[in-house]
């Protein structure tokens, strides 16, 4: 069965519509703007709510950047890189995503969580026999990556398990 178009709102169902939003996650103005603009019947009305909701301190793309950026680095063990694009797909403008994970990893040790990473993925293993496989070494390191820590850190942590991790280099496909 096709899914019902969503019902057009004006200024005040809008303004309902983002309370809600906003109370059930937290939100850049980018991501409200974006849903606001499939919901509202006058354009217009959008840039009205989004102004009142800043005016009013329950929308602030610096403290949602920085609460986001915290918590994945305290909770899910990611790198800079990761959270720079979760933030960019969150609708944080570039210039605030980049200054806020920057901040973030300031005095954070990437070797260090690189080594926690690999303990909470590969619990329970020996990551020294387990590594020393290709395949698996290959596959630790795309994970690395994936979850936004350097090559050179990554590398460098993974020379500990396995000799092969030298060519690991090698084995990336470049990045556009």
């Amino acid at each position: 069965m096709p899914k019902a178009a969503p019902k057009l709102l004006d200024l005040e169902g809008l303004l309902a519509y983002a309370a809600r939003t906003l109370a059930s996650r937290a939100q850049s103005s980018g991501e409200l703007r974006e849903k606001l603009k499939r919901r509202a019947a006058n354009r217009a009305d959008v840039d009205e709510v989004i102004g009142r909701l800043k005016d009013l301190g329950y929308l602030n793309d610096k403290r949602f950047a920085e609460s986001f950026a915290s918590w994945k680095r305290e909770n899910g063990g990611f790198g800079k890189t990761r959270v720079l694009r979760d933030l960019m797909a969150r609708r944080v403008a570039p210039a605030l995503a980049k200054q806020t994970a920057d901040a973030a990893y300031k005095q954070i040790d990437e070797i260090a969580m690189i080594e926690k990473f690999l303990e909470r993925k590969y619990r329970g293993k020996d990551l020294g026999a387990l590594l020393g496989e290709e395949k698996y070494l290959a596959s630790a390191y795309r994970k690395l990556r994936l979850a936004g820590f350097s090559t050179g850190n990554s590398i460098r942590v993974l020379k500990r398990y396995a000799a092969e991790a030298e060519r690991l280099e090698e084995m990336e496909t470049p990045e556009e």
